[in-house]
Protein backbone atom coordinates (compact mmCIF):
# COMPACT_ATOMS: atom_id res chain seq x y z
CA UNK A 1 0.00 0.00 0.00
CA UNK A 2 1.39 3.41 -0.95
CA UNK A 3 0.78 6.90 0.38
CA UNK A 4 0.35 9.22 -2.61
CA UNK A 5 -0.33 12.82 -3.55
CA UNK A 6 -0.78 14.37 -6.98
CA UNK A 7 2.60 14.23 -8.72
CA UNK A 8 2.69 17.96 -9.42
CA UNK A 9 1.76 18.95 -5.86
CA UNK A 10 4.54 19.13 -3.27
CA UNK A 11 3.82 17.30 -0.04
CA UNK A 12 4.48 20.62 1.68
CA UNK A 13 5.49 24.10 0.58
CA UNK A 14 6.45 27.39 2.19
CA UNK A 15 6.46 30.75 0.44
CA UNK A 16 8.31 33.70 2.00
CA UNK A 17 7.81 32.24 5.47
CA UNK A 18 8.63 34.49 8.43
CA UNK A 19 8.55 33.83 12.16
CA UNK A 20 9.41 36.47 14.74
CA UNK A 21 9.43 36.00 18.49
CA UNK A 22 9.09 39.09 20.64
CA UNK A 23 9.07 42.68 19.40
CA UNK A 24 11.15 45.82 19.22
CA UNK A 25 14.83 45.58 20.13
CA UNK A 26 14.34 42.14 21.69
CA UNK A 27 12.71 40.61 18.58
CA UNK A 28 14.21 37.35 17.33
CA UNK A 29 13.71 36.65 13.63
CA UNK A 30 13.78 32.85 13.57
CA UNK A 31 12.64 32.65 9.93
CA UNK A 32 13.43 35.48 7.53
CA UNK A 33 11.65 34.49 4.33
CA UNK A 34 11.89 30.76 3.63
CA UNK A 35 10.53 29.45 0.32
CA UNK A 36 10.82 25.69 0.04
CA UNK A 37 9.12 22.80 -1.75
CA UNK A 38 9.22 19.33 -0.20
CA UNK A 39 8.68 16.72 -2.89
CA UNK A 40 6.24 13.87 -2.43
CA UNK A 41 7.79 10.47 -1.79
CA UNK A 42 11.23 11.72 -0.76
CA UNK A 43 13.27 11.77 2.44
CA UNK A 44 14.56 15.30 3.17
CA UNK A 45 16.85 16.46 5.97
CA UNK A 46 16.88 20.02 7.28
CA UNK A 47 20.19 21.05 8.83
CA UNK A 48 21.93 24.17 10.04
CA UNK A 49 23.86 25.68 12.94
CA UNK A 50 22.16 26.20 16.29
CA UNK A 51 19.65 29.03 15.99
CA UNK A 52 19.39 28.74 12.20
CA UNK A 53 15.60 28.25 12.34
CA UNK A 54 15.36 24.58 11.36
CA UNK A 55 13.10 23.46 14.22
CA UNK A 56 10.96 26.59 13.86
CA UNK A 57 10.53 25.84 10.15
CA UNK A 58 9.47 22.28 10.89
CA UNK A 59 7.01 23.33 13.59
CA UNK A 60 5.40 25.90 11.28
CA UNK A 61 5.13 23.37 8.45
CA UNK A 62 3.64 20.77 10.81
CA UNK A 63 1.02 23.24 12.10
CA UNK A 64 2.55 23.15 15.59
CA UNK A 65 3.42 26.86 15.44
CA UNK A 66 1.91 29.84 13.61
CA UNK A 67 4.10 31.84 11.23
CA UNK A 68 4.30 35.61 11.44
CA UNK A 69 4.08 35.95 7.67
CA UNK A 70 4.13 33.99 4.44
CA UNK A 71 2.27 30.79 3.67
CA UNK A 72 2.49 27.09 4.45
CA UNK A 73 0.74 24.47 2.32
CA UNK A 74 0.35 20.79 3.11
CA UNK A 75 -0.94 18.58 0.29
CA UNK A 76 -2.08 21.70 -1.53
CA UNK A 77 -4.01 23.14 1.43
CA UNK A 78 -3.07 26.61 2.72
CA UNK A 79 -2.86 26.20 6.50
CA UNK A 80 -3.39 29.91 7.06
CA UNK A 81 -6.88 29.73 5.57
CA UNK A 82 -8.11 26.98 7.92
CA UNK A 83 -10.21 27.51 11.01
CA UNK A 84 -8.92 25.95 14.23
CA UNK A 85 -11.20 22.92 13.94
CA UNK A 86 -10.15 22.24 10.35
CA UNK A 87 -6.49 22.77 11.21
CA UNK A 88 -6.75 20.23 14.04
CA UNK A 89 -8.35 17.75 11.67
CA UNK A 90 -5.66 18.26 9.05
CA UNK A 91 -2.92 17.86 11.66
CA UNK A 92 -4.40 14.54 12.79
CA UNK A 93 -5.18 13.15 9.36
CA UNK A 94 -2.53 14.51 6.98
CA UNK A 95 0.52 15.12 9.20
CA UNK A 96 2.58 12.65 11.20
CA UNK A 97 5.14 13.83 13.76
CA UNK A 98 8.01 11.99 15.46
CA UNK A 99 9.49 13.76 18.48
CA UNK A 100 13.00 13.38 19.86
CA UNK A 101 11.59 12.46 23.29
CA UNK A 102 9.17 9.82 21.85
CA UNK A 103 6.10 11.44 23.56
CA UNK A 104 4.39 8.12 24.27
CA UNK A 105 1.63 7.83 26.88
CA UNK A 106 3.18 5.73 29.69
CA UNK A 107 -0.09 4.06 30.77
CA UNK A 108 -0.92 2.84 27.24
CA UNK A 109 0.48 -0.21 25.49
CA UNK A 110 2.53 0.08 22.33
CA UNK A 111 -0.50 -0.75 20.20
CA UNK A 112 -2.71 1.75 22.08
CA UNK A 113 -0.07 4.44 21.54
CA UNK A 114 0.11 3.64 17.83
CA UNK A 115 -3.68 3.88 17.50
CA UNK A 116 -4.08 6.98 19.69
CA UNK A 117 -4.29 9.61 16.89
CA UNK A 118 -6.85 7.51 15.02
CA UNK A 119 -8.91 7.00 18.18
CA UNK A 120 -8.85 10.73 18.93
CA UNK A 121 -10.07 11.40 15.40
CA UNK A 122 -12.81 8.78 15.74
CA UNK A 123 -11.39 6.78 12.85
CA UNK A 124 -11.01 3.04 12.50
CA UNK A 125 -7.59 1.88 11.35
CA UNK A 126 -7.02 0.35 7.95
CA UNK A 127 -6.03 -3.07 9.29
CA UNK A 128 -3.94 -4.01 6.28
CA UNK A 129 -1.95 -0.78 6.51
CA UNK A 130 -1.63 -1.08 10.29
CA UNK A 131 -0.27 -4.63 9.98
CA UNK A 132 2.18 -3.46 7.32
CA UNK A 133 3.50 -0.67 9.55
CA UNK A 134 3.74 -2.85 12.67
CA UNK A 135 5.65 -5.54 10.79
CA UNK A 136 7.90 -2.94 9.17
CA UNK A 137 9.00 -1.59 12.57
CA UNK A 138 9.41 -5.12 13.93
CA UNK A 139 7.15 -4.69 16.97
CA UNK A 140 4.63 -7.49 16.51
CA UNK A 141 5.77 -9.25 19.72
CA UNK A 142 5.90 -6.02 21.77
CA UNK A 143 2.44 -4.57 21.14
CA UNK A 144 1.16 -5.39 24.63
CA UNK A 145 4.11 -3.75 26.40
CA UNK A 146 4.01 -0.27 27.92
CA UNK A 147 6.78 2.27 27.14
CA UNK A 148 8.68 1.56 30.39
CA UNK A 149 9.00 -2.06 29.24
CA UNK A 150 10.57 -1.07 25.91
CA UNK A 151 14.06 0.08 24.99
CA UNK A 152 14.60 3.61 23.69
CA UNK A 153 14.88 2.32 20.14
CA UNK A 154 11.66 0.34 20.48
CA UNK A 155 9.86 3.37 21.92
CA UNK A 156 10.95 5.50 18.99
CA UNK A 157 9.82 2.80 16.55
CA UNK A 158 6.41 2.87 18.28
CA UNK A 159 6.41 6.65 17.76
CA UNK A 160 7.27 6.16 14.07
CA UNK A 161 4.45 3.63 13.68
CA UNK A 162 2.06 6.06 15.38
CA UNK A 163 3.09 8.80 12.93
CA UNK A 164 2.38 6.54 9.93
CA UNK A 165 -0.78 4.83 11.21
CA UNK A 166 -3.13 7.46 9.76
CA UNK A 167 -1.44 7.32 6.32
CA UNK A 168 -0.44 10.99 6.45
CA UNK A 169 0.60 13.08 3.47
CA UNK A 170 3.87 13.91 5.23
CA UNK A 171 5.80 12.83 8.32
CA UNK A 172 7.98 15.30 10.20
CA UNK A 173 10.72 13.96 12.49
CA UNK A 174 12.47 16.32 14.90
CA UNK A 175 15.89 14.87 15.83
CA UNK A 176 14.36 11.36 15.95
CA UNK A 177 17.68 9.70 16.85
CA UNK A 178 18.83 12.36 19.32
CA UNK A 179 18.09 10.24 22.41
CA UNK A 180 19.23 6.91 20.94
CA UNK A 181 22.46 4.96 20.78
CA UNK A 182 23.98 4.40 17.35
CA UNK A 183 22.46 0.93 16.86
CA UNK A 184 18.92 1.99 17.83
CA UNK A 185 19.29 5.18 15.80
CA UNK A 186 20.25 3.18 12.72
CA UNK A 187 17.16 0.98 13.16
CA UNK A 188 14.88 4.03 13.27
CA UNK A 189 16.57 5.66 10.26
CA UNK A 190 16.36 2.42 8.30
CA UNK A 191 12.63 2.29 8.98
CA UNK A 192 12.12 5.90 7.87
CA UNK A 193 14.14 5.15 4.73
CA UNK A 194 12.03 2.06 4.06
CA UNK A 195 8.80 3.99 4.58
CA UNK A 196 9.87 6.24 1.71
CA UNK A 197 11.21 3.51 -0.58
CA UNK A 198 8.56 0.84 0.00
CA UNK A 199 5.46 2.83 1.00
CA UNK A 200 5.94 6.08 -0.93
CA UNK A 201 5.82 8.09 2.30
CA UNK A 202 7.19 11.64 2.45
CA UNK A 203 9.53 12.21 5.41
CA UNK A 204 11.19 15.45 6.55
CA UNK A 205 13.75 15.26 9.34
CA UNK A 206 15.52 17.94 11.34
CA UNK A 207 18.91 16.66 12.41
CA UNK A 208 22.41 17.82 13.33
CA UNK A 209 23.87 14.39 12.58
CA UNK A 210 25.62 13.94 9.22
CA UNK A 211 25.25 10.15 9.43
CA UNK A 212 21.48 10.48 9.91
CA UNK A 213 21.23 12.99 7.05
CA UNK A 214 23.11 10.63 4.74
CA UNK A 215 20.05 8.34 4.77
CA UNK A 216 18.11 11.09 2.98
CA UNK A 217 17.55 11.94 -0.68
CA UNK A 218 18.14 15.63 -0.11
CA UNK A 219 19.63 17.90 2.55
CA UNK A 220 18.47 21.51 2.88
CA UNK A 221 20.74 23.85 4.86
CA UNK A 222 19.47 26.85 6.83
CA UNK A 223 21.40 29.79 8.28
CA UNK A 224 19.99 32.91 9.92
CA UNK A 225 16.44 31.86 9.09
CA UNK A 226 17.05 31.38 5.37
CA UNK A 227 17.69 28.45 3.03
CA UNK A 228 21.31 28.89 1.93
CA UNK A 229 22.21 25.60 0.24
CA UNK A 230 21.14 22.04 -0.51
CA UNK A 231 22.60 18.69 -1.58
CA UNK A 232 20.95 15.95 -3.60
CA UNK A 233 21.90 12.30 -2.89
CA UNK A 234 24.09 13.43 0.02
CA UNK A 235 27.17 11.66 1.33
CA UNK A 236 28.37 12.02 4.92
CA UNK A 237 31.60 13.81 3.93
CA UNK A 238 29.72 16.34 1.79
CA UNK A 239 27.32 17.07 4.64
CA UNK A 240 30.16 17.56 7.13
CA UNK A 241 31.92 19.98 4.77
CA UNK A 242 28.76 22.07 4.35
CA UNK A 243 28.01 22.10 8.08
CA UNK A 244 31.59 23.05 8.96
CA UNK A 245 31.48 25.96 6.52
CA UNK A 246 28.14 27.20 7.87
CA UNK A 247 29.33 26.96 11.47
CA UNK A 248 32.50 28.89 10.62
CA UNK A 249 30.44 31.61 8.97
CA UNK A 250 28.12 31.77 11.96
CA UNK A 251 31.08 32.04 14.35
CA UNK A 252 32.61 34.83 12.22
CA UNK A 253 29.37 36.81 12.24
CA UNK A 254 29.08 36.36 16.01
CA UNK A 255 32.64 37.66 16.48
CA UNK A 256 31.98 40.73 14.32
CA UNK A 257 28.81 41.46 16.28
Amino acid sequence: MTVTSPADTPAARTVDLHKTYGSGDSAVHALAGVSLDLETGRFTAIMGPSGSGKSTLMHCMAALDTPSGGTVEVAGTDLGRLKDKDLTALRRERIGFVFQAFNLIPTLTALENILLPLNLAGRKPDQQWLDTVIDAVGLRDRLGHRPAELSGGQQQRVACARALASQPSIVFADEPTGNLDSTSGAEVLAFLRRSVDDFGQTVVMVTHDAVAASYCDRVVFLADGLVVDEIQSPQREQILEHMTRLQELAAARSTRA
